[in-house]
């Protein structure tokens, strides 16, 4: 299952979130510059369990490169896919946690959350020296607060059947329902870190950023976020948007809103429209002429239902602004 996008748009541009998506590319970016040094760049700055029990390794680093460590290893990846999957993770579902909680709880939250899941594969690892890397701890608790914060949220998901796309949409809490289960008994099923991925450090995350969700939902927000957010609030909605059409059991023409902000009917946009037909979805790129009026509709010729006799039905889009 690839999670492609969720339902629940934000209300404002998540700076932090893109932030954090920045570093990561960037640590990347200088890991490739490390060349016949990389290992020792991984080891140094990776969180490994025999540098904190070891005596002579912890000697040798040092408690300040240590302590260090506990926070870079969460920016550190192993390859492009591995830096690829946790990222796009964190743009689906960062977005809606840190709007909710708002930029500066949110880093911290991210922050505490990385940690948590470093502490976990530690306490299961003590003598490993093997470098642990990535940030799917810290993405696992954004996933397990978003768990909490939007259960009904539906994720529009791409399951491949062989070389044909299937898309459709689950509900946020069977998506990162299965995905922890997922996590856990692979945790569960592994030896130590023999597989050379941290299942624990997931499943430790998740279970942390739901922990951490209820921690950092009762300490006050700072004004600066506020400020923040008050000029981040977005003026686009999503590109990608999936409508589920109804009409009149007579009727061959079909119904239904298409979300959009004030500022895009202004000056027109366009989305991608997933049309559900059958057991196949339909995607097609829609069009929105500037100076559109909330209430106004759209009509897609031939997207209705298809009668007996092959004629067809027009699909009416009405256009409906988004409300904060």
């Amino acid at each position: 299952m690839i999670p492609l996008r969720d339902t629940i748009r934000s209300r404002n541009y998540p700076v932090v979130n893109n932030l954090l998506i920045g570093v990561n590319v960037l640590v990347f970016l200088i890991q490739l510059s490390q060349g016949p040094n990389l290992d020792r760049f991984i080891f140094t700055y990776g969180l490994v369990p025999a540098k904190f029990t070891h005596p002579t390794l912890a000697a040798y680093f040092g408690l300040a490169s240590n302590l260090f460590s506990l926070l870079s290893f969460m920016f550190l990846h192993g390859g492009f896919l591995h830096l690829l999957g946790n990222m796009w993770s964190l743009y689906i579902f960062g977005d809606n946690v840190e709007d909710r909680l708002g930029p500066i709880r949110y880093l911290g939250f991210y922050l505490a959350a990385g940690l948590i899941s470093g502490l976990s594969h530690m306490a299961l690892n003590l003598n490993s020296q093997a470098p642990t890397i990535g940030a799917s701890g810290a993405v696992a608790g954004v996933m397990g607060a978003y768990f909490i914060l939007y259960p009904t949220a539906k994720i529009l998901t791409l399951i491949p059947i062989i070389i044909i796309p299937w898309f459709i949409e689950i509900p946020a809490f069977v998506f990162l329902g299965i995905w922890f289960a997922l996590q856990f008994l692979s945790a569960a099923g592994s030896h130590g870190g023999a597989t050379g991925i941290a299942w624990w450090a997931h499943v430790g995350g998740f279970i942390g950023g739901i922990v951490l969700l209820k921690i950092f939902s009762r300490v006050p927000s700072a004004g600066f976020s506020q400020k923040i957010q008050t000029t981040t609030a977005k003026k686009k909605s999503h590109r990608l948007q999936v409508v589920h059409p109804t009409g009149p059991p007579e009727s061959l023409d079909l119904y239904d809103n298409l979300p959009i902000t004030a500022f895009e009917a202004l000056s027109g946009t366009s989305k991608y429209v997933t049309v559900p037909q059958g057991f196949r979805r339909r995607t097609l790129l829609v069009k929105v002429p500037p100076g559109i009026k909330e209430g106004n509709s759209l009509r897609l010729r031939g997207l209705g239902r298809t009668s007996t006799t092959g004629e067809k039905g027009d699909l009416y889009l009405k256009i409906q602004f988004d409300a904060w």
